[in-house]
């Protein structure tokens, strides 16, 4: 049996150090705390999604990562039917259409998860083939207020201003921006 060299998938290759793991978990709690302070509630979504459910919005199909498995049995059904969600947009919106009812609108969620998208990586301009997103959205029934719509811009700049001294410790500590 030949010896398995360790080595990191292209675009998949996103891994710290401890002391950089640390540093990135400050970043991603001060993002929860201010979703929170501002009234998002947080939710998560699986990871896999029914092609379909992903598909639906038309024209991603190449950014999309099916799910297989090696020795999968014909009636598997997540490795015939699923796939890797490539943004939390369409989870979402299928999370409301199954949980309307159960759910107080104007819904405020946030979602701080992994993506993977089946794009060329770039690691010098941060592009990556699995990757953190973090979402913040106000959904209601019907019409949603200009003051709600507003708030977004709000709560993304109350992060960035609360992350900025946390952010060059970050810069120091990984050499990254």
């Amino acid at each position: 049996m030949s010896k398995v060299r360790p080595a990191l998938l292209r675009g998949f290759d996103q891994e710290y150090l401890p002391q950089e793991q640390l540093q990135f978990n400050r970043l991603v709690e001060i993002i929860r705390r201010n979703f929170e302070l501002f009234g998002f509630v947080p939710i998560e979504t699986p990871a896999a999604e029914r092609k379909e459910v992903l598909t639906s919005k038309g024209g991603v199909e190449k950014e999309i990562y099916a799910l297989t498995r090696l020795a999968a049995a014909p009636d598997d059904e997540a490795s015939t039917k699923g796939a890797l969600h490539f943004d939390l947009t369409v989870p979402l919106a299928r999370y409301v259409a199954m949980r309307e009812r159960e759910l107080a609108f104007p819904f405020r969620r946030y979602q701080i998860q992994k993506v993977w998208r089946g794009e060329t990586p770039q690691a010098r301009k941060g592009r990556f083939r699995e990757f953190y997103q973090c979402d913040i959205d106000i959904i209601n029934r019907d019409k949603l207020s200009y003051l709600a719509e507003a708030e977004i811009p709000s709560v993304v700049y109350s992060v960035f201003r609360k992350m900025g001294s946390v952010s060059f410790v970050y810069e120091s500590i990984t050499g990254k921006s």
